[in-house]
């Protein structure tokens, strides 16, 4: 079966009343999945990150731009986080990916409690210049949808629908979300035609697993008439270097470098989000040790 292309779609609804934002990002979900040998628990987690933070990377402006958000419960599966720009490029990282628990009464994936609730969602929005804007807000239950309606509430003051999923077999079948906010004079009419709409979003993988997302929007906003605004590609990917990684080295000054040389004579760093090792000989050190005295 060929695999879809992770996607987002941005409209509005009733001239403007309200605003959507409805992304597939299965194929994404899969690649954080295969990267870091995740359990279905923790990608199931990756998958509704991937999705919100794509969502909030669209909504920045400049191409220097970034949104950084993470989510630290408590939980065995440790922190989560994730960096999002406004081109669609996504990059996400789980302290603990193995990490697997049984499932909940109802059979879905213990999502909440591989995470944990007590914590925060920090979101971190950067510009490029100045000081970036950090917001947070406490957890409500770890499941990471309801965490996220709950910053757009406290932080934003902006009520939303947040729906986010990931369906999970062999591999995954589908991931995705949607987030819906009122906009200043939305009418009471269509407020309530959402309220009754929202049960539609609580499976949102399910829907994602069976239509195209230009099928959801026809589907699940008929009469509200939705009108897409853009389509913009999303994929994960990792912006790390050789060269990020020596001011990374350089950060943690002379006394550790030159400990890490007697020590190990070298190092090897990980990349948490893309797994790739960048390895470092006691000369190499030595260089950066001159460069950073310079």
């Amino acid at each position: 079966m060929e695999e879809k292309q992770s996607r987002l779609l941005r409209l509005t609804l009733k001239g403007g009343q309200a605003r959507v934002f409805l992304c597939d990002t299965t194929q994404m979900a899969q690649q954080a999945r295969d990267i870091h040998h995740a359990s279905n628990t923790c990608s199931a987690a990756m998958g509704r990150m991937i999705a919100a933070t794509a969502i909030m990377g669209a909504n920045l402006k400049s191409e220097g731009d970034r949104i950084t958000v993470t989510l630290n419960g408590g939980g065995p599966a440790g922190p989560m986080c994730a960096v999002a720009g406004p081109d669609g490029v996504v990059k996400v990282t789980i302290e603990h990916p193995e990490v697997e628990l049984a499932l909940k009464p109802n059979g879905k994936l213990d999502v909440g409690g591989a995470l944990g609730k007590d914590g925060q969602l920090t979101v971190m929005r950067s510009f490029g210049f100045g000081e970036p804007y950090v917001g947070r807000v406490a957890l409500v239950s770890g499941e990471v949808a309801e965490d996220f309606a709950m910053y757009y509430l406290e932080s934003e003051q902006t009520p939303s629908l947040c729906a986010l999923g990931t369906l999970v077999g062999e591999r995954i079948l589908s991931a995705g979300g949607i987030l819906i906010q009122a906009m200043p004079g939305c009418s009471e009419e269509l407020l309530d035609a959402l309220e009754i709409r929202a049960e539609l979003f609580g499976s949102i993988s399910q829907l994602l697993e069976e239509m195209t997302l230009e099928e959801i929007v026809d589907s699940c906003f008929r009469g509200l008439e939705p009108e897409i605004l853009e389509e913009m590609p999303l994929r994960l990917s990792c912006d790390c270097s050789r060269e990020y990684i020596e001011r990374v080295l350089l950060s943690m000054g002379e006394a550790e470098l030159r400990d890490l040389m007697r020590k190990q004579n070298g190092c090897e760093v990980t990349c948490h989000f893309c797994r790739k090792q960048y390895a470092f000989t006691g000369e190499e050190l030595a260089k950066l040790i001159e460069e950073a005295s310079e």
